[in-house]
């Protein structure tokens, strides 16, 4: 082990064993080649000295297996840089060097990206929230890599048209728990805040909204109370403008920036959050707990989506056909204080 700089920047071991979650005993077995550490634990070391920035020592290093390619949008929306981390995180532990791509306004697209990928040799790709989930996209653009024999998983979107595996939260079912969780505080005019309607989850969100809006008040027509805008806090607080106007004392919205976007109309309009109109927004997004009010957010499953991701798609590098699957992942709704009684509850 080196002896910690003057400057701190020295490897220690108890930073390792706390990224590690073990003993610093066990940090110093492994960093010295010692017997009686298992496969995992001394792999969650070396995974640990990687993702610290650390050397591993000369005799530990290992060639990477390859590179994997990781294309997202931009990292604005926290939702997309913690997807990237988990997504790196676990092929960091297969063995794999991500190459991470981010789109931004006026940057290089996605085809550019995926060119840029193919000439570095990659093993396979994963795809966030790209062109697979715009259902006006061509999806030749897939096609033409899975023809080629190269591994691809998708996650949040989906196409029958792709031969691939998708990865999704179940969009409907995160809208239904939103609106069960208003209709229970006695909401009944309950709007929905939304992306633009050419998404996949935007289309599944309100699938999910307009089967709960019928089976639980009975209200078939609910188009006035669907505001498609943009994917972010002025998009949600444009959206929330019509659905203020039209009554909503409950809003869902398809992303927490969104949601923020809502609280602020309110704000603007003299209203309170949740003493007036109870907000609740989608994904869970670093910091979110801490906004005002907390946000009741539904949480999409990024660690378990991330896994099941590189998963398969090391399965695929490794042999495996590739299967035009879509693995769902459940949402959980989680409370917090931007959600409180509604009308129904006051009388």
């Amino acid at each position: 082990m080196p002896r910690p700089r003057p400057d701190g920047a020295g490897t220690r071991l108890a930073d390792i064993a706390v990224q590690a979650k073990v003993s610093e005993a066990t940090v110093s077995r492994v960093l010295n080649g010692k017997p009686g550490v298992s496969a995992a634990t001394r792999q969650a070391v070396l995974t640990a000295l990687d993702l610290m920035g650390y050397e591993r020592p000369q005799r530990l290093r290992q060639r990477s297996n390859g590179l994997v390619g990781l294309v997202t949008p931009e990292l604005d929306n926290p939702i997309f840089p913690a997807f990237a981390q988990a997504i790196e995180k676990a092929l960091t532990q297969h063995g794999y060097t991500p190459v991470l791509c981010t789109q931004l306004p006026g940057g290089a697209p996605e085809d550019e990206f995926t060119e840029l990928l193919i000439d570095r040799g990659v093993s396979g790709i994963v795809f966030v929230s790209g062109l697979h989930a715009d259902v006006t996209a061509r999806m030749d653009r897939y096609t033409r890599l899975t023809d080629r024999g190269l591994p691809i998983v998708l996650l949040d979107g989906y196409s029958d048209q792709i031969d691939a595996p998708f990865i999704s939260p179940d969009d409907r079912l995160a809208a239904r728990l939103a609106v069960q969780h208003l209709v229970d505080l006695g909401h009944e005019r309950i709007g929905m805040a939304v992306g633009p309607r050419r998404f996949v989850p935007v289309i599944r969100k309100i699938e999910g909204y307009r089967q709960s809006m019928a089976q639980l008040l009975g209200t078939a027509e609910v188009d006035e109370l669907i505001s498609h805008s943009l994917f972010s806090v002025e998009g949600g607080q444009a959206a929330a403008v019509k659905l203020l106007e039209r009554g909503c004392t409950g809003i869902v919205c398809a992303s927490d920036l969104m949601a923020l976007g809502v609280i602020r109309a309110c704000r603007d309009r003299g209203l309170q959050v949740p003493d007036d109109v109870s907000v609740v927004g989608f994904d869970d997004s670093p910091l979110i707990a801490f906004t005002d009010p907390p946000l009741t957010t539904v949480r999409k499953p990024i660690g378990a989506m991330a896994s099941a991701a590189v998963e398969t798609l090391v399965e695929e590098i490794n042999g495996a056909p590739a299967k035009h699957v879509e693995l769902v992942f459940q949402p959980e709704l989680v409370v917090r204080g931007s959600t409180g009684s509604g009308p129904l509850v006051n009388r």
